[in-house]
C-alpha cells in the first residue's frame, strides 16, 4: 500500500497504485491542491494594506507597478496623483494658474452648468493664452463645458 507525502502540506496518505501510475496522488486534499494551482504572489493593496493574490497575468499588465485590491481603492490612488504630467496631450505647462484661482476665494463650480464636484474641475484661460495667469483671465469649469468651449465653437459661456 503507497503512503505518500503531500506535496504543499507534507501530510501522510494513501494513494491508490492505478492513480499512483497516472501521476495522481500527490495532494491531501482538495486545498492542498488548488494552493498548489497558485503560481501569482500575494500583495498589500497600496491603500488599505489589505493582502490579496494576484495571478502572473495580472502582475505582468500593471502599468504602475501597485496594486490595489480593489477597483475603490486604485481609484481613490489615482485620483490623488497629479496626472497632468502623464496625459498624452500635456504639453508642460505650469500648474500655478490653479493655485492662483484657488487662493482667490472664487467658489469652486463650473461656470457653465454650475456643478460643484471638485473631482472634475479644471481652470479655463478665458482668452485661451495659458501663460495669461490674470485673475480675469481665470474661471472654474467641468470637463465636459471645458470641452465644448474648445471644440464647439458655437458653445457660449457668459463669463462673470
Amino acid at each position: 500500500m503507497p503512503i505518500v507525502g503531500c506535496g504543499i502540506c507534507d501530510k501522510n496518505f494513501y494513494v491508490k497504485p492505478s492513480h499512483q501510475k497516472l501521476g495522481w496522488g500527490k495532494y491531501c486534499s482538495l486545498e492542498c491542491r488548488s494552493k498548489s494551482q497558485l503560481k501569482g504572489k500575494f500583495f498589500n493593496c497600496l491603500v488599505c494594506k489589505k493582502e490579496f493574490y494576484r495571478s502572473p497575468s495580472k502582475i505582468k499588465h500593471s502599468k504602475s507597478g501597485n496594486f490595489f485590491c480593489s477597483k475603490a481603492c486604485h481609484m481613490g490612488w489615482k485620483n490623488s496623483q497629479a496626472i497632468e504630467e502623464r496625459h498624452p496631450n500635456w504639453s508642460g505647462g505650469t500648474q500655478a494658474y490653479r493655485n492662483i484661482l484657488k487662493r482667490s476665494g472664487r467658489k469652486r463650480y463650473c461656470t457653465g452648468c454650475k456643478i460643484s464636484d471638485k473631482r472634475v474641475l479644471v481652470v479655463h484661460h478665458i482668452d485661451q493664452n495659458r501663460k495669461n495667469n490674470d485673475l480675469s483671465n481665470l474661471a472654474w469649469l467641468c470637463q465636459n463645458c471645458h470641452h465644448l468651449i474648445h471644440y464647439h465653437k458655437n458653445f457660449k459661456i457668459k463669463f462673470d
